[in-house]
């Protein structure tokens, strides 16, 4: 696929990934359109080679994979590539609602490390998933995305706060809750009649009463092209949505005679401790059920290997001196080797180099990152995986700016180009 095509359509699916819930709702959409079968978890499975299948967990969390033709597990491995599929953002507290100077607000808390100075002043949406009870007493659940601007959360004006911009410390009690509406005379402020009155428009017509809900404030500014060359591209969530659309292109168009696996977790960026998270037990768990015998089990992961891929720390051109002068990755010049002597990555010596072979084969640089010794080393689900399971990992991501900040930027090149050695590993022969 070509640069453009390429990001085009990653730009559809970041637009239509307001939270986990519809990232791999969208996942599943284009997994099944290339062939790929649904497996339910309670269920017996009949899986075969030749097969493409997949599972989700919480409809938040999925792993795909393709069961080859004509291999034997054990002998062959599987070629993993992971990634997660939540970003740092504001969820609505479970009774958000409170009234200020005649305005609605909404009290939110803070999902991750999000960066809070580039909320304010932003369009934002409201999405997530919402659980109630149908009319014929039946539990259900469905996924609410509002997409036109319906908060905002507005900054005090610089007559007021003369300081602000020596410094500013944000509090996320009383500074973020985002403005939704004014009220009027007996207006209700009730966040539950607000979303069943926006199912009913979207045809969710048998909803008796909603119990409850997870949702996500975001903004509403499309994905888009930045640069007098357009060299890079700007759009919320790309840590780690971008590396979600990645491996899932990889594999739809590998047409690997390997056995290959995406896995997309949720919850990376609270921990990964969950029944969906890489902490969790869902990958190995998938792992027991495709090799139930322990000793097939444990040799397919000996020949197995897992790209771990989230996104990574670009030089910054403003700060530059936040980076070891000789580990500082530039945007569009390939992707990214995470090391860490403390095993916050999962690279070594063997996974980095077997990777550096399989990029040159496409002709494809790569680039090294290692955090300055005086700085704390953030993490990813590598680490965590391959502890859990015991897989030889690599960690590699596309690097990018504004990292957790409501809208991120990345290179326009970098993006298509991993796509192309994460299918090149796919293919891979041995690992």
């Amino acid at each position: 696929m070509q640069k453009h095509e390429f990001n085009e359509q990653l730009f559809d699916f970041l637009a239509a990934s307001p939270t986990p819930f519809h990232a791999v709702y969208e996942m599943r959409a284009r997994l099944q359109e290339a062939g790929f079968i649904e497996l339910e978890e309670q269920n017996t499975w009949n899986v075969w080679p030749g097969g493409r299948y997949f599972i989700v967990r919480n409809e938040s969390s999925i792993i795909a994979w393709n069961m080859a033709t004509g291999s034997d597990l054990a002998t062959s491995g599987i070629r993993m590539v992971g990634a997660h599929t939540d970003s740092p953002c504001l969820k609505v507290k479970p009774n958000p609602e409170t009234i200020s100077q005649g305005c609605m607000r909404l009290g939110v808390e803070v999902y991750g490390g999000a960066l809070l100075n580039p909320w304010f002043d932003r369009d934002l949406s409201l999405a997530g998933r919402v659980n109630y009870v149908s009319i014929d007493g039946g539990l259900r659940s469905e996924l609410v995305n509002f997409q036109r601007p319906v908060a905002v959360i507005p900054s005090l004006a610089i007559h007021l706060d003369r300081d602000v911009n020596h410094g500013r410390n944000v509090n996320p009690q009383t500074e973020m809750p985002p403005l939704m509406a004014q009220l009027h005379g007996d207006d209700k402020a009730e966040l539950r009649e607000i979303l069943k009155q926006e199912l009913l428009a979207n045809h969710v017509d048998d909803i008796a009463e909603i119990l409850d809900y997870e949702l996500y404030f975001y903004d509403v500014q499309k994905p888009a092209y930045i640069g007098l060359n357009q060299e890079f591209f700007a759009s919320a969530r790309l840590d780690n949505l971008l590396s979600c659309f990645i491996g899932m292109q990889a594999l739809i168009e590998s047409n690997s005679d390997q056995n290959t696996l995406l896995v997309c977790n949720d919850h990376e960026e609270v921990g990964s401790m969950s029944a969906a998270g890489a902490q969790g037990p869902m990958l190995k768990q998938l792992l027991e059920r495709l090799a139930p015998d322990p000793e097939v089990r444990n040799r397919m992961i000996a020949n197995s290997m897992m790209v771990s891929v989230d996104n990574a720390h670009a030089v910054h051109p403003n700060f530059a001196d936040k980076h070891d002068s000789n580990h500082g990755p530039r945007m569009n010049s390939g992707a990214v080797i995470k090391i860490n002597a403390n095993q916050r990555y999962a690279s070594n010596s063997e996974t980095a180099s077997l990777f550096r072979h399989i990029a040159r084969q496409e002709e494809v640089t790569l680039q090294s990152f290692v955090v300055r010794s005086d700085m704390a080393c953030g993490s990813t689900i590598g680490p965590i995986t391959a502890a859990e399971i015991g897989v030889k990992t690599i960690d590699i991501g596309v690097p990018q700016l504004a990292m957790h900040s409501i809208r991120e930027l990345a290179g326009s090149d970098d993006a298509v180009n991993l796509a192309r050695v994460l299918s090149r590993f796919y293919r891979q022969q041995r690992v």
